[in-house]
C-alpha cells in the first residue's frame, strides 16, 4: 500500500512538472516581424515587412477597448470567468455539429486561440485537446489582457495582413486606437474565417457577420440605438491602403524586427519635408538631384526631423541612398570649430589679424573662392567671409593633429587615417563627415554655450559665444539684415562646398534649434554653380522658419566666466607697448597665451602700424586708408617660395617641366629688385616682382636685392 501511494505520489509529482513546463517560454519563439517606426509620441512614421512576406507588426501591450468588447462579445463571451477552457462552449458546439451534421463551431476559448496560433498544427480531436490543457497553463502564466495582446497581435485578418495593428493600418489607414465600432467589429469577425471572407473576398458574407455583431452588442448594452445605426451604415474597407511613408530613410535603416520609438516629431517633419521637396524638385531641374536635412532639438539634444533624401518618389539614381548618414566631404563646414577651438586654447582672439596672401606648402596652395588675396583679415571676418587661406593658416598654427583629435572627440566618426594623411586640407574638405555627425558637433556648441552640456572638447562659452556672434553675421541668401528688422530670426550658420562642386553644405544653430542641410548628387557628380550660399542656404532658412521659438539670442557669458583684457584695436592681438589705442573685451580665459599686438612698432619716435611687406602687397588694395610709414626697415619679403619648403614641379604632357614662379613683395611699387638663384643672376624686375625659373632638383637658395641695399634670401627644396 504504501509503495503504491508512493507510485502514485511520483507519478503525481512527474504530471505536475510536465504540466508546469509543457508551455514554452516565449509562444511566438521563431516568428518574424514588420520593422515599425514611430514618431516621439508614438504615431507610426513607416514600416517594413516581416521576413516571410507578412505584415505582422510587434506584439502590442494592449488592445483598444473597442475591439476589445466587440472580440470578446464575437468569440468568448466568458472569456474574463474561465480557466482557459469553457465547458459550456464545447457542450454548446457539440450539440451544434450533431445537429448540422459536421463541424460548425469548434468551442475554442480566446485562450486556445492563442495557443493554436502559436502551435500552427493541423485541427484535429487530439490537437485540440493538447491545445485546451495549454490554454489553461497559459492562463497561470499570464492576465486576460495579456492573452488578449497576444491573440491581436497574431491572429490572421486575411492576405498577408497579421495582427490588429496591421490590419487596422491596411484596411482603415489609422492605429486601432481611433477605429470606429463598426470598424472595431469588421475586424472582430475576420480571424474567424480570414481565408474565406475578408475585405476583398465574399464581402456579403462579411457585412453580414459585421451587422450581426453589432446587434450582439447593441443588445448587450455595450453600444447604444445611435452608434449601432452610425455603425451598421459604415462602408466595409476597400483595397488595402499603403502605410505611412514619412521619413522613409530613417525606417529604411531601423532595426530589423523591432518596434523603434524615434525622438521625431510628426508634425515638423512632415512640414520639413513639403519644403524639402520642392526645393529638391527645384533644384533636379539644374542638374542637383537631391538634398537631406537633419534638425536636432538644442534642449533634448535628440533629433526631430530626419530627412536622408528629399522627393523620394522622384524617379532617379541614388533617391534611396541615405545622405543623413553617408559620408561627403565636408568643404568650410568644419572651420567654426576650428575658430572655437584656436580661442579656447588662446591661438587667436576673436579679431586677431590672420595672414591672406598666397602660400604653397609642400605643394599645397590653397585659394580662396574668389581668387583673390586680401592680406590680412581679422579671424572673425575670415570665418564670416569663410575664406580658405587663413583658416589654413590658422590651422597650422593651432595644428593638424590637435584639430584632428577635436573633430573625433565632437563625434565625428568619418576620419579613419591619421592626422598627416589630410594634413592642412582637412580644413578645405580634404576629409568627409556626415550630416547627422556635423549638424549634431554644432548642436554640441549651442548646448554648451547655454549650460546643457558639460563634456564638450570646446567647453569655454566665451570662445563659443564669440564664434556665434561671427557666424551671425555671414550673409543670409535672403539678404534681410537682422539688425533693422527685429522679426527676423538670428542664426548662427555656416556654409561649405567641396572641390568639384560635389557638396554643397549649410549648418545654423540657434538656442532652440540645429539644423543641416546638404544639396548635391548622391553619385558625386558636380555640378557648375553648386554652393552651399545658392542651394543649400535658402533650404536652411526656410525649415528655420517652421521652427517654433522663444526669441533670445545666445546670452553674453558674465564677466566671470573669461577676463576681460585690452586689445589693439587695429590688429585684434593683446594690447602691445607701442599700440596707439586700445578696447576692453571679454576674452576666453586662455586669452594671455596669445601674443601682443606684432604690427605697431615706434619708428621716429611715433606708434606706426606697419604689415610685413607680403601681407601689405595684398592689403593695401582693399584698405587705401593704410599707409607705411617712410623708413620701414624690413621693406622685402618673400611671397613664394616659403623658407624651409618642398617644391614640385609641375609636368606637362610632354614631360617637360614650365617651371615655377618666385615672387617677393616690396614696400615701394616703383623700386628695382635684382634677382640670383644661388650664384646664378637671374635678372631684374619692377611694380610686380615675379620670376620664372626652372631649378634642378635638389636645395636652392634665391636671394633678391633691391637699389638700397637691402636683401631677402630663402631656401627651399625642389623635389623629383
Amino acid at each position: 500500500m504504501k509503495r503504491r501511494k508512493t507510485i502514485l505520489l511520483s507519478g503525481l509529482a512527474v504530471l505536475v512538472a510536465a504540466y508546469l513546463c509543457c508551455l514554452p517560454r516565449d509562444l511566438f519563439r521563431g516568428v518574424p516581424y514588420a520593422t515599425v517606426v514611430e514618431d516621439a509620441s508614438g504615431e507610426l512614421l513607416g514600416a517594413r515587412i516581416a521576413a516571410d512576406g507578412q505584415w505582422r507588426f510587434p506584439p502590442c501591450d494592449s488592445i483598444p477597448k473597442r475591439y476589445e468588447t466587440a472580440l470578446i462579445q464575437f468569440e468568448d463571451r466568458r472569456f474574463r470567468y474561465h480557466p482557459g477552457v469553457d465547458p459550456a462552449a464545447i457542450a454548446r458546439a457539440i450539440v451544434q455539429n450533431l445537429r448540422a451534421g459536421r463541424v460548425e463551431s469548434g468551442g475554442s476559448t480566446l485562450t486556445m486561440q492563442v495557443i493554436r496560433l502559436s502551435r500552427g498544427k493541423k485541427r484535429t480531436l487530439w490537437q485540440k485537446a493538447v491545445e485546451a490543457v495549454l490554454a489553461t497553463r497559459l492562463e497561470l502564466r499570464c492576465t486576460k489582457d495579456e492573452i488578449l495582446a497576444l491573440y491581436a497581435s497574431h491572429a490572421p485578418y486575411g492576405g498577408n495582413v497579421v495582427g490588429l495593428e496591421a490590419a487596422a493600418w491596411r484596411y482603415y489607414g489609422r492605429p486601432a486606437e481611433s477605429l470606429s465600432w463598426g470598424e472595431a467589429a469588421t475586424l472582430a469577425v475576420l480571424p474567424n474565417a480570414p481565408s474565406s471572407i475578408h475585405p476583398g473576398k465574399r464581402r456579403e458574407a462579411l457585412l453580414e457577420k459585421r451587422n450581426r455583431l453589432l446587434k450582439r452588442l447593441l443588445d448587450h448594452g455595450d453600444i447604444d440605438g445611435t452608434t449601432y445605426e452610425l455603425s451598421i451604415g459604415e462602408p466595409l474597407p476597400d483595397a488595402p491602403h499603403p502605410l505611412p511613408s514619412v521619413a522613409p530613410h530613417l525606417v529604411a535603416g531601423a532595426p530589423d524586427g523591432v518596434r523603434t520609438r524615434t525622438t521625431v516629431r510628426m508634425d515638423l517633419q512632415q512640414a520639413a519635408e513639403a519644403v524639402a521637396d520642392r526645393w529638391s524638385d527645384a533644384l533636379a531641374k539644374g542638374g542637383v538631384a537631391d538634398l537631406a536635412a537633419v534638425i536636432f532639438d538644442i534642449h533634448t539634444g535628440r533629433p526631430v526631423v530626419y530627412i536622408g533624401n528629399a522627393s523620394p518618389g522622384r524617379q532617379r539614381p541614388g533617391s534611396q541612398v541615405d545622405i543623413v548618414r553617408s559620408p561627403r566631404s565636408t568643404g568650410s563646414i568644419l572651420k567654426p570649430f576650428l575658430f572655437a577651438a584656436a580661442l579656447q586654447e588662446g591661438t587667436v582672439l576673436p579679431r586677431t589679424l590672420l595672414p591672406d596672401v598666397p602660400v604653397n606648402i609642400n605643394g599645397f596652395s590653397p585659394q580662396n573662392f574668389d581668387l583673390q588675396f586680401y592680406g590680412a583679415v581679422p579671424a572673425a571676418e575670415a570665418l564670416a567671409r569663410s575664406l580658405n587661406v587663413p583658416a589654413v593658416h590658422l590651422l597650422r598654427e593651432y595644428g593638424v593633429p590637435r584639430f584632428h583629435e577635436l573633430l573625433r572627440s565632437l563625434g565625428m566618426t568619418t576620419l579613419p587615417h591619421d592626422a598627416a594623411h589630410y594634413g592642412l586640407s582637412l580644413i578645405l574638405g580634404g576629409g568627409e563627415g556626415t550630416l547627422y555627425e556635423i549638424t549634431s558637433a554644432y548642436m554640441t556648441l549651442a548646448r554648451t554655450c547655454i549650460g546643457l552640456e558639460e563634456d564638450s572638447p570646446i567647453r569655454d562659452r566665451v570662445a563659443i559665444w564669440h564664434t556665434f556672434e561671427a557666424l551671425k553675421e555671414v550673409n543670409r541668401p535672403d539678404e534681410i539684415d537682422y539688425r533693422l528688422i527685429s522679426s527676423v530670426r538670428k542664426a548662427a550658420w555656416k556654409t561649405g562646398t567641396s572641390y568639384g562642386f560635389r557638396d554643397a553644405w549649410a549648418v545654423g544653430v540657434t538656442p532652440d534649434w540645429a539644423v543641416g542641410v546638404w544639396t548635391g548628387n548622391a553619385g558625386g557628380q558636380g555640378v557648375p554653380g553648386l554652393t552651399g550660399a545658392r542651394t543649400a542656404g535658402p533650404v536652411l532658412f526656410e525649415l528655420l522658419g517652421l521652427l517654433p521659438e522663444d526669441g533670445e539670442w545666445f546670452p553674453e557669458p558674465a564677466p566671470g566666466e573669461g577676463i576681460m583684457a585690452e586689445v589693439c584695436p587695429s590688429s585684434g592681438y593683446l594690447k602691445g607697448p607701442h599700440c596707439d589705442g586700445s578696447e576692453t573685451i571679454l576674452l576666453p580665459k586662455n586669452a594671455l597665451r596669445s601674443a601682443s599686438c606684432p604690427y605697431h612698432r615706434e619708428i621716429e619716435g611715433k606708434s606706426a602700424f606697419v604689415l610685413p611687406p607680403a601681407m601689405e602687397w595684398y592689403y593695401k588694395p582693399h584698405h587705401p586708408e593704410y599707409r607705411s610709414p617712410a623708413g620701414t626697415p624690413d621693406a622685402l619679403e618673400f611671397i613664394y617660395p616659403e623658407a624651409g619648403s618642398t617644391v614640385y614641379m609641375p609636368r606637362q604632357l610632354d614631360g617637360s617641366s614650365p617651371g615655377i614662379i618666385l615672387q617677393v613683395a616690396h614696400r615701394d611699387p616703383g623700386a628695382t629688385v635684382w634677382w640670383h638663384l644661388d650664384k646664378d643672376y637671374l635678372g631684374e624686375t619692377k611694380l610686380v616682382h615675379k620670376m620664372g625659373v626652372t631649378p634642378t632638383p635638389g636645395r636652392h637658395t634665391v636671394t633678391v636685392v633691391d637699389a638700397d641695399g637691402r636683401i631677402a634670401s630663402v631656401r627651399f627644396t625642389v623635389s623629383e
